[in-house]
């Protein structure tokens, strides 16, 4: 059964990025291992540790669509036009740009994103990579699963991933854990 998942890697002080965005401390474990990864884009082969290759590769034959905000689209300029995991992606925005890459959809809601990229996937799994996004999936119900890449690194200061959530406590069940080199996968369910 196909699921709507939050992931995201993530310090121990829970930051997904520095406050210029930045994201190199926190996607290390992409590239510092053995195995190849490779992605749907010739530019973003990732090289990791077994363990991290196989929960990867597992992960990614999963997705069927992802979800966006805007915010993310724009400062990977539209990942080019082909995101890595070369699934549709629909992205959460107030407005559209002039040129739309095929394989991405505008949406003016959460609600709407969720059930757009549902249909995009099909069978598979609807992946959010988010913050702001996600907040709002969670605190609307629409979240199934929640999966944590942690990153041993205290960041201090920079974007949250669970900030602002409205309607807490959101319980989770007891994590699946895969230990990888500079990171934990972490995998909860959520609990209704």
């Amino acid at each position: 059964m196909s699921k709507v998942i939050a992931n995201m890697s993530m310090s121990l002080d829970g930051f997904i990025a520095d406050p210029g965005d930045g994201i190199d401390l926190l996607f290390g474990w992409m590239g510092n291992g053995e195995v190849e990864v490779p992605t749907a884009v010739e530019w973003a082969t990732f090289h990791m540790s077994p363990a991290s290759a196989d929960y990867m590769k597992a992960a990614m034959a999963r997705v069927g669509a992802l979800i966006a905000g805007r915010h993310l689209y724009d400062i990977t300029h539209g990942w080019g036009g082909k995101h890595p995991m070369g699934v549709p992606v629909v992205v959460v925005s107030h407005s559209t740009p002039a040129e739309v890459p095929e394989g991405f959809t505008f949406v003016g809601s959460v609600e709407e994103a969720v059930q757009v990229a549902s249909e995009l996937a099909g069978d598979k799994d609807v992946v959010i990579a988010s913050a702001k996004i996600a907040q709002q999936a969670l605190d609307a119900g629409l979240v199934d699963a929640i999966n944590v890449d942690q990153v041993p690194v205290l960041l201090g200061e920079g974007v949250r991933w669970f900030e602002n959530l409205s309607k807490t406590p959101v319980r989770l069940s007891n994590p699946t854990v895969v230990e990888g080199n500079g990171v934990t996968h972490l995998a909860y369910e959520v609990v209704r």
